[in-house]
């Protein structure tokens, strides 16, 4: 007899936390574009996005939780959030004057870096990358990591 249940791997672990950080980043880009509620795009998200097939090409998988957790913090917490970006970014450009791509990236970030579950570190590395998905050919990503290490050691410097 042979167990069909499949546990999931740490590689597969990672990868469904890096899908829900992406989608969460698209998600709060969306209620800013589109003035939608955070929980009609979260529904969204979750019942089209999470693993659908478009055009041939399956999309990930995501870690609900993580996906979920990340976007109402950064709803809950956007006045904090939005303060500490203002904070690292330069003082002539306040965060309502920067691509609203990386607005949503960074209040996705600063979510989980007030939230405290995810070490620093891995924070940005993550939503680097996410940066560079978005802006292969740019300065974005470099840009993406001095911000978030400045929010970072402000959120949490027990860390570094």
């Amino acid at each position: 007899m042979t167990d069909t249940s499949r546990k999931t791997s740490s590689a597969e672990k990672r990868q469904m936390k890096s899908a829900a950080r992406l989608y969460a980043v698209q998600a709060l880009f969306q209620m800013e574009a589109a003035g939608q509620t955070v929980d009609k795009v979260m529904r969204e998200f979750e019942t089209h996005r999470f693993g659908a097939v478009y055009e041939g090409d399956e999309m990930a998988e995501g870690d609900v939780d993580l996906f979920r957790k990340t976007v109402e913090n950064a709803v809950n917490w956007q006045a904090k959030i939005d303060q500490m970006t203002d904070r690292a970014l330069v003082a002539k450009w306040p965060i309502d004057r920067i691509d609203p791509v990386l607005r949503a990236l960074f209040r996705a970030a600063g979510a989980e870096l007030l939230d405290e579950g995810t070490p620093p570190k891995v924070v940005i590395t993550e939503f680097v990358d996410i940066a560079r998905a978005f802006f292969p050919d740019g300065k974005e990503p470099k840009f993406v990591n001095a911000v978030l290490d400045h929010m970072a050691r402000e959120a949490r410097p027990e860390a570094f």
